[in-house]
């Protein structure tokens, strides 16, 4: 593999709202470039960026993948990701990889809610960012439409640096407003192009829109301002340079039209990736820690070694593969580095660049590289390695909870068996995805970001690592609380024929403001328990409050003070308290207006206006509450808060009330109280599966 120094390296992510076509340009870009012999189809499931058995089945990307290339004497790593909402998690942690991202937009749909979450992800790592409008070929595209969406949502910067010549399956070729020259292509998918003439039917749009371009271009800089207004014009060498800066200081953001299907407008793209979008070391500085101190590190190659792991995989043949950005120095294959987050140093198994799923041998890394290695030892998404004795830590990625759990079951003793290691190696690749046990209905429950992601999750069990289970439906995470007060006594004698047992608490309990969990207060005096025995009361009710008293549900939210009891010299033990301080629970809990919460999300549908009464009523049926609309182009947008167990079947009645046109996305937002006619029937469910006895209640 030839070396490229770090001033000729772009690594660059593809973002976008799912199926804006992402995987399709990275299948024209590689072709173009000739690292594959023919045009790869996600329809046909033969794509680079694409070979994950789910992601071929569905045609749509789960995870993200990279892949590489040459382009006039630069390497371009670009980074496929994700665009539906399940799997957003994993598009987040890749744009630490990458210093700029190109954001892909449907001619027809134009901004759609995904677009918008990857913006906010992009702003939020100040990445330099180029928009594609993609499909242009395709019946109802419209650039003028998808631009003007494109600028209500992200402002006046988004400018088009290409207009195209004709849409539908009119397209033929784009004029390039910098150049001042149009570009011809065949519709062989050859991505082969000719110079031409601006064509008349575009002159005059053209000519506009090179001067709005000029006008920004102007705008971003004091010195250009100041040429501009005295002569009317810029040079050429003005335009470009002042271009490229205002990129990298977020001032514009260059518009493009192609269609990555048809392998149309790709060349003058990555001709624009050169030229225009920032290297590694443009990014100067980067914020670190250094022996626990916020420092900051320069990206450069004679700086310490420095890396950030962004993606874990689980290879069936190499193993748990880490894949990392070098964010500054160097490394060779078989360096000993450290992990300072988990105070251990890792040895390298090796170096290898990733084509997709392919492995490319790399003798070293360096600064700008995204690079693999494998078999490290303990090193997970998310961590830092460094170089031994620098004390350099990279901020960490952070990943959202997971939002709903189903149980599962091992269709056979034998998948019962694998299930543990398999669901291991999944947590390693997805950090947003957990298997647990439950304590009380000892089911295994695997939780994620929505059914669409555990519903992959468990294909991928079975086709990887041939675990075959049974999906149950969903579990809520309920709560119990309290509502009122009680001072209660918990008292626990036994006598038997050798040293008895005893345990006397008294103990007030009152409720606490929502999302404040538990809080307990030692106020006993006078020597009433003893001091060593105090932790055991705590413990005993910490234990009893993992199961409350009306559904088997963890009790949130309240209050428990130690104010008296008694002890006996002998016969008193920390078993004999925490026994005590249980029972003392219980009855507190039965005295003080026990209640159920249950989650509730906040929700953003993304809606054409036709539809927006239809879906108002839906969301008011599911006792939801609309908390505000906005209007973005032809899109309107619902905020409203619903309980998640009524959202989990939203996707489909959505789809359908739109035709496809609709989406949403949810996060979790607060617990409120279950009104008082359902809580009866999520207490028949709990004494049903029995989770809690009816003398319980």
């Amino acid at each position: 593999m030839k070396d490229f120094a770090a001033d000729k390296i772009r690594n660059i992510a593809l973002v976008g709202h799912g199926s804006s076509g992402k995987t399709s340009l990275a299948a024209a870009v590689l072709f173009d470039a000739g690292v594959t012999s023919r045009l790869t189809k996600v329809d046909k499931g033969n794509t680079v960026t694409d070979f994950e058995p789910e992601e071929i089945d569905r045609k749509i990307s789960i995870s993200s993948a990279v892949c590489f290339f040459e382009w006039t004497d630069h390497k371009i790593n670009v980074v496929d990701t994700p665009g539906f909402s399940n799997f957003l998690w994993d598009t987040r942690a890749s744009l630490r990889a990458v210093d700029g991202a190109a954001v892909l937009v449907d001619s027809v749909a134009g901004v759609e809610v995904g677009t918008e979450k990857v913006w906010e992800m992009l702003e939020e790592n100040g990445l330099a960012r180029f928009i594609v409008i993609n499909k242009i070929d395709r019946e109802n595209a419209n650039f003028q439409g998808a631009l003007e969406s494109v600028q209500q949502f992200f402002g006046r910067q988004a400018v088009p640096v290409q207009i195209p010549i004709g849409q539908e399956k009119n397209f033929r070729g784009l004029v390039d407003l910098i150049g001042g020259k149009a570009y011809l292509f065949e519709k062989d998918e050859s991505g082969k192009l000719s110079e031409a003439p601006i064509p008349a039917e575009v002159q005059a749009e053209a000519e506009k829109r090179s001067r709005e371009l000029v006008e920004m271009i102007a705008e971003s800089d004091e010195k250009l301002m100041e040429k501009y207004l005295e002569s009317g014009e810029l040079s050429a060498g003005d335009i470009r340079g002042g271009l490229k800066k205002a990129v990298a200081a977020r001032q514009i953001y260059p518009v493009f039209a192609a269609s990555a299907l048809l392998n149309m407008g790709l060349q003058p793209f990555l001709d624009g990736i050169v030229e225009l979008m920032p290297s590694p070391v443009d990014r100067g500085e980067i914020p670190v820690s250094i022996n626990g101190k916020d420092d900051k590190l320069k990206t450069g190659a004679d700086a310490p070694f420095a890396a950030l792991v962004f993606k874990t995989l689980s290879d069936p043949y190499t193993g748990r593969i880490s894949l990392m950005r070098v964010l500054s120095g160097k490394m060779n294959s078989d360096a000993l580095v450290s992990n300072p987050g988990r105070e251990m140093d890792e040895k390298l198994g090796g170096l290898f660049f990733l084509q997709g799923k392919e492995q490319i041998p790399a003798g070293q890394a360096r600064v700008g590289d995204i690079v693999a290695t494998a078999k490290l030892k303990a090193t997970m998404t998310g961590d830092t390695l460094s170089a031994k004795g620098s004390g350099i830590t990279i901020p960490p990625i952070h990943f959202s909870e997971p939002s709903i759990s189903f149980a599962i079951e091992p269709k056979t003793r034998a998948d019962e068996d694998k299930i543990s290691q398999a669901s291991h190696r999944i947590m390693e690749e997805d950090p947003t995805v957990r298997f647990e046990r439950d304590p009380d209905s000892a089911q295994l429950l695997i939780s994620g970001g929505g059914e669409l992601h555990v519903r992959i999750i468990t294909e991928k069990l079975k086709k990887r690592y041939n675990v075959d289970v049974d999906l149950k439906p969903p579990k809520i995470s309920y709560k119990e609380t309290i509502k009122g007060r009680a001072d209660v006594q918990g008292r626990h004698k036994k006598q038997t024929g050798g040293r008895g047992q005893f345990g006397d608490v008294w103990i007030k309990m009152e409720p606490l403001a929502r999302g404040k969990d538990f809080e307990f207060e030692d106020k006993i005096f006078g020597g009433a328990i003893p001091r060593n025995f105090i932790p055991s009361v705590e413990k005993g009710i910490q234990d009893a409050r993992k199961k409350g008293i009306l559904a088997g549900y963890p009790v949130v939210d309240f209050k428990v003070t130690l104010y008296d009891g008694s002890y006996h010299d002998v016969d008193s033990s920390d078993i004999a308290f925490k026994i005590a301080a249980s029972k003392a629970f219980k009855l507190a809990m039965q005295q003080s207006k026990p209640t159920l919460l249950e989650p509730v999300m906040n929700v953003e549908v993304y809606t054409p206006e036709p539809y927006m009464g239809d879906i108002m009523g839906n969301l008011n049926g599911r006792r939801g509450k609309v908390s505000g609309m906005e209007s973005k182009g032809s899109m309107r947008i619902l905020k409203a808060v619903v309980p998640m167990s009524e959202m989990l079947d939203f996707e489909p009645t959505l789809t359908s009330i739109t035709g496809g046109r609709g989406s949403f996305v949810m996060e979790y937002s607060h617990m409120d109280e279950v009104p008082s006619h359902l809580q009866q029937k999520i207490i028949a469910e709990a004494v049903k599966e029995g989770r809690v006895h009816q003398e319980e209640e």
